[in-house]
């Protein structure tokens, strides 16, 4: 039970926490701009951590390895989320920057072999052009339309690659440099950067006005609790346990997942070609994340 709990229970909780980020997203955007929004985001989740972390007599890290975390915060939370954010309120459809995001796999592939010198076998590599065929037949049945994939402006592009190169280094990043610290502390660490990060974008560029309706509150709540506090706390767990490429195939089941709640929430059609895509793209997650047990 305990192998199961750890092999397909807590990867499918956090894809699934993951994927909600999009839609949480969806409905905070049209009350707040994107650094303000994210900011108060930020600073909620902090005032919890640092609730969690007196409560559980969290032990800090030395400055050394809070300068690591902080790295991390500004490549996983800020730049990630900030490109996100911003990419979606310019108007790309979320799905194109799923998309976008989805080659994250590949990005950290490429970054683990040569920084980590973590080698990749054949399968895996299977895998994860699997998981990006998937992710194509996804969004191309979601999207080949033409009319909506058209009219975002090419701007938004910039956003979308700062946010695939911001998680992808963060993930290689936090795997060299920052899975020794006690995953309260170092959450409320990066968070902390991130914050920073996201109010001298707010204060620089945004007029910081805030409408606080229905959907931007809840919203806000599962952004807090269920995103940024247990999607991320399980990402560094995960990270933490498995090869930064195993960890990244994750990313892969995203888009598939976001599109299944948006099936449900907003009743958009999910056609036959992208449920063969998700099937696709589980299959590369599977070669990629499981790993062959040694012959005893």
């Amino acid at each position: 039970m305990p192998q199961i709990f750890y092999s397909f229970f807590v990867p499918a909780l956090f894809v699934w926490l993951w994927s909600t980020g999009f839609i949480g997203a969806k409905y905070g955007l049209p009350f707040a701009e994107p650094f303000t929004l994210l900011l108060i985001r930020m600073l909620f989740t902090l005032v919890l951590l640092s609730v969690l972390a007196w409560f559980m007599k969290t032990r800090w890290p030395g400055w050394r390895g809070a300068g690591h975390l902080a790295v991390t915060g500004l490549l996983v939370h800020g730049c990630y989320l900030g490109g996100v954010y911003y990419a979606i309120q310019g108007g790309m459809p979320s799905g194109i920057i799923s998309l976008i995001v989805g080659l994250q796999p590949l990005v950290t592939s490429a970054v683990a072999i040569l920084v980590l010198k973590e080698s990749v076998s054949s399968r895996q590599w299977l895998g994860l052009a699997l998981g990006l065929i998937g992710v194509t037949l996804v969004l191309t049945e979601k999207f080949g339309g033409g009319a909506s994939t058209s009219g975002f402006p090419m701007w938004t592009l910039i956003w979308a690659a700062l946010s695939l190169g911001g998680i992808s280094l963060g993930t290689v990043y936090q795997k060299r440099n920052g899975t020794q610290a006690d995953l309260v502390a170092g959450t409320f660490i990066q968070y902390s950067a991130a914050a920073t990060f996201f109010a001298v974008g707010a204060f620089a560029f945004e007029t910081r006005e805030v409408e606080w309706a229905q959907p931007l509150i809840w919203s806000m709540v599962w952004l807090v609790l269920g995103v940024s506090i247990g999607a991320i706390l399980l990402l560094m767990w995960l990270i933490r346990r498995g090869a930064a490429s195993q960890v990244a195939s994750l990313f892969y089941l995203v888009p598939p997942v976001t599109a299944l709640e948006a099936y449900w929430l907003f009743d958009e059609r999910l056609g036959v070609l992208a449920m063969i895509g998700g099937a696709v793209s589980i299959t590369g997650v599977a070669l990629v994340v499981t790993q062959r047990k040694r012959a005893t």
